[in-house]
């Protein structure tokens, strides 16, 4: 069942990855990542019935961190890969299993290099200037956290937060709950959601 309309989401549609991922309800997303994984941290992602509508595949020995975000069926949706020596932790994303610069849908990097908080801003590729973001991560990633805005303004367009069971600890997984607000592309949040783990889990390890 629908989940009602949050307040202050946006009433149109905000395609990033797709249309078809622009639901007009709230999406409840469950992100469930291994502590200790192989590939270094693969994540499953399920909605509000359990089943799984996103996956997340690692490349076990890179000089570069990347990921591919795939659909239930296994078919890359998206790419996502560290940019090299990169002081801002920028990440960018390709459409589908590509990292040509034609096929860039966005980039994500921190807002400032020593931070307190988090904090990090979201660019279109058509934003090529960097001057205002289109979108801004905000809040406390080791807490697990964050809300998601529409560039720099106060509109939420998703939020997240840390799920504690008994089951998580004894497996050794880390879980999280996402809430997609309406008309926003949750495939486009999932993605973020990944690359936030990434950035964090770098600074833990350092």
């Amino acid at each position: 069942m629908a989940l009602p309309a949050a307040s202050g989401a946006p009433q149109a549609p905000l395609p990033v990855v797709g249309h078809q991922f622009c639901a007009p309800y709230v999406v409840p997303l469950t992100v469930t990542k291994k502590a200790l994984s192989l590939s270094d941290g693969d994540f499953a992602i399920t909605d509000a019935n359990g089943a799984v509508v996103l996956k997340v595949k690692g490349t076990i020995f890179s000089m570069r961190h990347r990921r591919v975000l795939l659909d239930a069926a296994g078919q890359p949706l998206l790419s996502m890969q560290e940019k090299v020596f990169s002081m801002h932790h920028r990440w960018e994303v390709f459409r589908g299993d590509s990292s040509n610069a034609s096929d860039l849908l966005f980039s994500v990097k921190k807002s400032s290099m020593i931070q307190l908080k988090t904090e990090m801003d979201v660019f279109l590729a058509g934003n090529t200037a960097h001057q205002v973001c289109d979108f801004k991560i905000s809040g406390n990633y080791f807490d697990r956290s964050c809300a998601f805005y529409l560039g720099d303004s106060t509109t939420m367009v998703a939020q997240m937060n840390r799920k504690f069971t008994v089951s998580n600890v004894l497996l050794d997984r880390d879980t999280f709950m996402v809430t997609v607000f309406p008309h926003v592309d949750y495939v486009f949040i999932a993605a973020l959601v990944v690359i936030l783990d990434e950035v964090h889990r770098e600074k833990f390890d350092e």
